[in-house]
């Protein structure tokens, strides 16, 4: 059973914003001034399963520019990566008609003001925890987790138990 009051068997696509969604809002910077990002294991695992064993879609847009951030979401087997985007909505938008996506089969997990259109845009808007009060405003479900802590991991399990994927077959169990 689900938390989130949306029909996740709809759902064929997902996109995640980066800073405050699955890295905590806090990023430190190296001595080179070079931002660097923690990354929560669990939303790892969940991510990769989703990536191997699932016909979803899934996606990252993200304002930043970090090589960090390309190697980690391309080796967990993610092959939408846009890093640097300014303008969200309309890599979203190109991205969905890339993959043959109505906006009712797409969800969209952001924490701030540049992820409000692409929340809009979507049939099912998700927020972490601790996202700003216009985020959290205007989405569907709100995480009960902060942004970092899993709210990958907890979207991406309901949508997987919904579907019957979730820990069904031997590849749930690895790498």
């Amino acid at each position: 059973m689900s938390r989130i009051a949306y029909d996740l068997t709809k759902i064929k696509g997902i996109a995640f914003d980066v800073d405050g969604v699955l890295s905590p809002s806090t990023i430190p910077t190296s001595p080179e001034g070079e931002p660097l990002r923690m990354v929560n294991i669990k939303d790892g695992y969940a991510l990769q399963l989703a990536a191997r064993t699932t016909d979803l879609r899934l996606a990252i847009i993200t304002g930043g520019r970090s090589n960090g951030v390309d190697v980690r979401y391309r080796g967990l087997g993610l092959t939408d990566v846009f890093m640097g985007v300014a303008d969200k909505i309309s890599v979203l938008e190109k991205w969905m008609a890339d993959n043959g996506l109505a906006p009712e089969e797409v969800a969209f997990v952001g924490d701030d003001i540049p992820d409000y259109l692409p929340m809009r845009r979507v049939g099912l808007s998700v927020a972490p925890a601790d996202a700003c009060a216009d985020i959290r405003e205007i989405a569907t479900y709100i995480s009960p987790v902060a942004g970092g802590y899993g709210v990958a991991r907890d979207l991406l399990e309901q949508i997987l138990r919904v579907r019957g994927q979730w820990m069904s077959d031997t590849k749930a169990f690895g790498w």
